[in-house]
């Protein structure tokens, strides 16, 4: 076989290799590395800020068609945290997130559109307390790599504000404020 035919070969089926479409990736929310912060104003004075501790869900990629790409998160109600224990256990209970009877909050995306190289409009349904809203929100790609372990992992961050009150969170109102902003930076692993 001739040089050209050979470069022809090989750029024909490098070309149909680019060419394939390349698969969705699953990953896994790493709980450990994802964080999930709030923060609402009190007395319309200061903003206090909580966390929740357990946060776990998946993540499925496709970059060649982010339309295909979905987001699932399930978050333990009961692992709010504020560093007060008296305020935790009222967070707990029926006048905010009544985890006995309502022990998840979770997001399930329905639709991701890509903004640009870095960012994905994703929309969804937001669940607390059995209450289920309709969420769009922005999201930004902090990473990829690789973890010690040698795993792919990726990851992203999104801020949102929700009213409480539309899912029946109203305890408190007004001194306690509506509006609660909502961080959350994930990092996920195949």
């Amino acid at each position: 076989m001739n040089t050209r035919w050979k470069f022809f070969v090989l750029a024909t089926a490098a070309l149909l290799v680019w060419m394939l479409p390349v698969a969705a990736q699953t990953y896994q929310i790493d709980p450990v590395h994802t964080s999930l912060v709030f923060r609402v104003k009190h007395m319309n004075t200061a903003y206090v800020y909580g966390m929740f501790r357990e946060v776990k869900g998946t993540v499925i990629v496709d970059e060649a068609n982010p339309a295909r790409s979905s987001i699932n998160i399930e978050v333990n109600a009961d692992s709010v945290f504020t560093a007060n224990e008296q305020r935790d256990n009222h967070l707990r209970s029926p006048d905010f997130f009544n985890t006995r009877q309502f022990p998840t909050i979770t997001f399930r995306s329905t639709e991701v559109r890509r903004v640009n190289a870095n960012t994905v409009q994703v929309r969804g349904n937001l669940t607390i307390r059995g209450i289920t809203r309709p969420l769009t929100t922005s999201v930004t790609l902090t990473g990829k790599g690789k973890n010690p372990r040698g795993q792919d992992i990726i990851g992203f961050e999104t801020t949102f504000t929700i009213r409480r009150s539309e899912f029946g969170i109203r305890y408190g109102l007004p001194g306690l404020g509506d509006e609660v902003r909502v961080t959350l930076s994930v990092e996920a692993g195949r």
